[in-house]
């Protein structure tokens, strides 16, 4: 940095996570292991799906999705973390940060979208099974995908070029452990109303919105089982929706909680626990809700690994 007032910053300086000297192995120990289930998780859903002709459909190439984006989206945040709780050097760069802060919203952006795709097959599926091929079709399901990654790649690069313009003072200490968008903007020390409007505004059309349609499908989901009473059915229905809403919920709980219902009273302790909430716990979970619970997910599994096992018989 250079100067006092209006000085260029260079770097960074993430903050270290409050956790007593004598716990710091073990909860390094946790994350690191929370970060290898992830990836493992994740990696293995994709290697299933390419491999296996069975999950060749519109839910899988959803999921497909999902989980590259679950892994992108934890190893956003999850190595620096690691890196930082096993050093004393928590800096970040300037560019490195804005890196960061791009790809973060764009994989956490396309987690979102693919979330309200998937429960948007999911209902044509349970309350229009005669028409799914037709109404899930190649094309649509193509346009929903590119559609996804479109948007987000807008949406992060307008933050990001919004959060290039603004200049920095002397404070370079982020209260958190990544370059959180709401954190950088406390620390700017131009004028940031225009990013927080962006922030307002957008935040309505990525998270609100589509966490409505994610609800709204569910309840149409029930309500069409529940039309036509059966005792396994509808344990299924609520067993699967219900498991489903669990992480919808938190992910987007957390997310709209953070950025859009921002309490003064939220101190630096209980922001980072729920950012954990959805850069952690959320992707990890993701591939056991979504996926290894799925009866087609475990057969794939035996037929790619029966499969291996035996590669020369007849």
């Amino acid at each position: 940095m250079i100067g006092r007032n209006h000085s260029i910053v260079s770097e960074f300086l993430l903050l270290q996570l409050l956790i007593e000297s004598e716990h710091q192995n073990l909860f390094y120990a946790l994350f690191l292991a929370m970060y290898v289930t992830t990836i493992l998780g994740n990696l293995l859903i994709l290697v299933l799906i390419c491999l296996d002709p069975h999950l060749h459909t519109p839910m899988y190439l959803f999921l497909s999705n999902l989980s590259f984006s679950d892994l992108c989206f934890s190893s956003v945040t999850m190595p620096k973390l690691l890196k930082n709780m096993q050093s004393q050097d928590p800096s970040i760069p300037y560019a490195g940060c804005l890196t960061q802060m791009y790809f973060f919203l764009f994989f956490g952006d396309l987690e979102s979208f693919l979330l309200v795709a998937m429960a948007y097959d999911r209902y044509v599926a349970i309350c229009f099974p005669l028409h799914y091929t037709a109404i899930m079709s190649p094309r649509l399901c193509l346009s929903l995908l590119v559609l996804s990654w479109m948007l987000t790649t807008f949406h992060a690069m307008l933050h990001t070029l919004l959060m290039a313009r603004l200049h920095f003072c002397e404070d370079n200490v982020i209260a958190h452990f990544f370059c959180d968008m709401s954190a950088l903007l406390k620390l700017s020390c131009s004028d940031t109303r225009v990013n927080e409007l962006v922030i307002f505004i957008t935040g309505g059309l990525i998270l609100v919105i589509p966490f409505l349609l994610i609800i709204t499908s569910y309840a149409r989901i029930v309500s069409s089982i529940l039309k036509v009473p059966s005792a396994r059915g509808i344990h299924k229905a609520f067993s699967t929706c219900g498991s489903h809403l669990t992480v919808v919920s938190l992910f987007y709980g957390t997310v709209i909680g953070l950025y859009l219902c921002p309490s003064a009273n939220n101190s630096t302790v209980k922001e980072t626990v729920m950012a954990m909430m959805y850069t952690v716990v959320t992707p990890m979970l993701n591939p056991f809700i979504y996926s290894l619970r799925n009866r087609d997910m475990k057969g794939a599994l035996r037929r790619v690994f029966w499969r291996k096992k035996t590669p020369f018989s007849l």
